[in-house]
């Protein structure tokens, strides 16, 4: 398969690492230096995208305008989701989109999502999550903070919102911290005044974020529309 990395810094080079590693070829790396060539992107079976929040939206609509099927790794662009979708839909396009491409971090969110249930029908216990990335990372929270807290806040009716840095009555707060070489790590706390439940996932490498891309690159040509990672490993708890 030919492959099109529009991003290549330290997740990129991870990506080409693996796809190499399995027999992929790479026909084009995109960075702020090297900007985006569309006559070397049509020579791509699918493009992997890990740039920057501010460009994403642009990279984007460049694979759409040139067919080809793009996964979608960045965060931090929320406010242009809906208009790619709906071009994806309209105009038979292919999109994977994940916040986290980590197995692990998928099947955590669905637990989760179960604890959150259990959480619920006891008041008394109060939720938070806190993550920290590494020092350059744009967006916080980060993409994986904001699914674990639409999780908590999809199965728990007496938290309405999250906020960044910020508790109260029916407020799920989240921390972020900022720290150098840290991969990503997210705890989730449900704490009252006798007793705490406190639940992390903590990814040793950018390996399993780079190897859950390459996946849904191997996963996407050939399909039309919008998918996520729950499309790739059936998760149906």
């Amino acid at each position: 398969m030919k492959i099109a990395l529009i991003g290549y810094g330290k997740m990129g080079k991870e990506i080409e690492k693996i796809a190499l590693e399995r027999g992929h070829e790479i026909v084009l790396k995109s960075s702020s230096t090297s900007p985006l060539d569309p006559e070397q992107l049509k020579k791509a079976s699918v493009a992997i995208e890990f740039s920057r929040p501010d460009v994403v939206a642009e990279n984007i609509h460049i694979c759409f305008d040139n067919r080809v099927p793009v996964v979608v790794g960045t965060t931090g662009w929320k406010e242009d989701m809906m208009e790619i979708k709906n071009r994806c839909v309209d105009e038979g396009h292919s999109i994977f989109y994940a916040s986290n491409f980590s197995i692990g971090v998928n099947i955590f969110n669905e637990v989760n999502k179960q604890l959150t249930r259990l959480i619920s029908h006891y008041p008394a216990y109060k939720s938070s999550i806190e993550e920290t990335h590494h020092a350059k990372k744009l967006d916080k929270p980060s993409g994986t903070a904001i699914l674990l807290a639409e999780g908590i806040l999809e199965n728990n009716e007496n938290l309405s919102c999250w906020k960044l840095d910020e508790g109260g009555e029916g407020i799920l707060p989240i921390s972020a911290k900022r720290i150098d070489d840290v991969p990503g790590t997210h705890t989730i706390k449900h704490e009252s005044d006798i007793d705490s439940i406190t639940f992390t996932h903590e990814a040793k490498s950018r390996k399993g974020f780079a190897l859950g891309a390459v996946l849904a690159a191997e996963f996407l040509p050939g399909k039309t529309g919008n998918y996520s990672m729950k499309d790739l490993i059936k998760l149906n708890l």
